[in-house]
């Protein structure tokens, strides 16, 4: 799951190892592009977020809908992927991006995917190269993506869990945004009913590696209290940080949280859904 920056390193001529850069910025929506284009690591690809990670918006169905199993099972073929590969996942802000791509990966069937420990910036703080080469495309790619339907939670399931008293939802966006103070995205702010916050910077170090498996595994303990990992749903603005929460889990050996990949963006589509602020 968590790639360091010296294990890539030694893989980078490995043509069983495919990598892809994930850098994104939801305001500037081509700066990820542009990021790519002035330095990425050698042999890594482009993963654009709005479009290879996300699917197609209808306006209630939040700001980064799934796409379909399919077509990223299409992307990453392109690019050389098959059920052997080991492909890694960067971005620069501590997995916020990557660990969609992680997501989706697994998701679709794939198992062999990892986020890289610190993204690039770690890469280059540890002095390895980067490159404005284009890299080319990889025959040879073949993903047949099974979507495991059970990894998801619907917004309708949400809802009836939060009507009935027994939601497990866990927020990944920051506590102000969380408590409603401030909305700097979404029309409206707050959080769902019942869901408990954990930021995803709170599962970092400073260098923007992931904290160590005993670490991550005492605070999501201390916060879910009785709630048992296997029942947590996992949101944040539209189901992008909200992977990072889950990749910690995981990494902490608290398996099989899902994602309700709408997330807050979604949930606000319909006025009748209910929205709890504080």
């Amino acid at each position: 799951m968590l790639i360091t920056t010296a294990r890539l390193l030694s893989h980078l001529s490995d043509a069983n190892w495919i990598i892809f850069d994930c850098r994104h910025d939801l305001f500037k929506p081509k700066r990820g592009a542009e990021l790519y284009q002035a330095g990425h690591i050698p042999g890594a690809y482009f993963a654009p977020v709005d479009t290879a990670l996300s699917g197609a918006k209808n306006g209630a169905n939040g700001r980064h809908p799934l796409p379909k199993a399919g077509d990223f099972g299409v992307f990453l073929a392109r690019h050389g992927v098959t059920a052997a590969t080991q492909i890694v996942a960067y971005d620069d802000v501590g997995g916020q991006y990557a660990a969609r791509l992680w997501w989706l990966a697994r998701w679709i069937g794939l198992t062999k995917v990892g986020v890289l420990d610190g993204g690039i910036p770690k890469w280059v703080a540890d002095g390895h190269p980067v490159t404005t080469d284009f890299s080319a495309p990889r025959a040879g790619g073949l993903v047949t993506a099974r979507p495991d339907e059970a990894q998801v939670v619907s917004v309708a399931e949400v809802l009836d869990a939060v009507t009935a008293g027994n939601a497990h939802v866990l927020d990944a966006r920051t506590p102000e945004r969380f408590r409603g103070e401030v909305e700097p995205v979404d029309p409206v702010a707050g959080h769902i009913p019942s869901a408990r916050n954990r930021p995803f910077k709170a599962n970092l170090n400073p260098d923007l590696t992931l904290q160590s498996p005993a670490e991550l595994k005492r605070e999501f303990e201390a916060l879910l209290g009785e709630w048992h990992p296997a029942d947590v749903v996992h949101q944040c603005g539209s189901g992008i940080t909200a992977c990072v929460n889950l990749f910690a889990m995981e990494h902490a050996g608290l398996t099989g949280s899902k994602l309700y990949a709408g997330s807050w963006s979604e949930w606000i589509a319909d006025p009748l859904r209910p929205i709890a602020r504080g």
